[in-house]
């Protein structure tokens, strides 16, 4: 089953979520921001360009336009091969782990997988940076003391989608979680619905704007 529904980012930029549910232990979310906008694209290059231009006028030097076009080029490749992030994908399985993947502008995949058996909890977390933002994230146990956190792993860190976008992700992730720690010889467990509270935690990161 697939359905696709609108949010916001922290910006107030359009979000598009689709969740595709394969089966009850695994579920895949899709967060896609918007394209690259030719206008931008447009506005950047010519500033850029003219900029150079006025350069040549006083120096009446053709290498001033020559590196402006290589500069220009080779700041687009990078800024869609390293930095613009279109697509953001969750996918998590209850036998095997969660995997995080982020689909770059110019084709690129950068992918993370957590096996499950180091998952502690998926939680929203709380921080404050000039005014108060959301984020989703997953505590991995600590080898050594199981019921320690060793690493907190953000999701969704360029899309950054407001609450009620958060919300809808971690309450599928709960159940996920929930039908994966249920003992298998009590068939009561699976039936126990999980909390559809969201747990949010506060970080201590605090920035304050002059």
């Amino acid at each position: 089953m697939e359905n696709e529904q609108s949010f916001s980012d922290i910006c107030g930029g359009r979000l598009a979520l689709q969740r595709r549910y394969y089966s009850p232990s695994c579920r895949e979310f899709c967060l896609s921001s918007p394209r690259l906008s030719l206008r931008s694209l447009t506005v950047v290059t010519s500033t850029v360009w003219l900029a150079a231009y006025g350069l040549f006028t006083v120096c009446e030097n053709s290498v001033v336009l020559s590196a402006a076009i290589f500069i220009t080029l080779l700041g687009l490749l990078g800024y869609l091969h390293f930095v613009k992030i279109d697509q953001e994908t969750l996918l998590i399985i209850d036998s095997l782990g969660i995997q995080m993947t982020s689909s770059y502008a110019s084709g690129k995949e950068s992918t993370t997988f957590i096996e499950m058996d180091k998952v502690k909890d998926v939680i929203i977390n709380e921080a404050i940076y000039m005014k108060v933002i959301y984020y989703l994230c997953i505590l991995l146990k600590d080898p050594v003391e199981p019921h320690e956190i060793s690493q907190v792993v953000p999701v969704f860190q360029s899309a950054k989608p407001r609450l009620d976008c958060l919300i809808e992700v971690y309450r599928s992730c709960q159940e996920i979680l929930a039908h994966q720690k249920a003992p298998s010889t009590s068939p009561q467990a699976h039936q126990k619905a999980p909390s559809t509270s969201p747990s949010i935690q506060k970080a201590s990161i605090v920035s304050r704007g002059k």
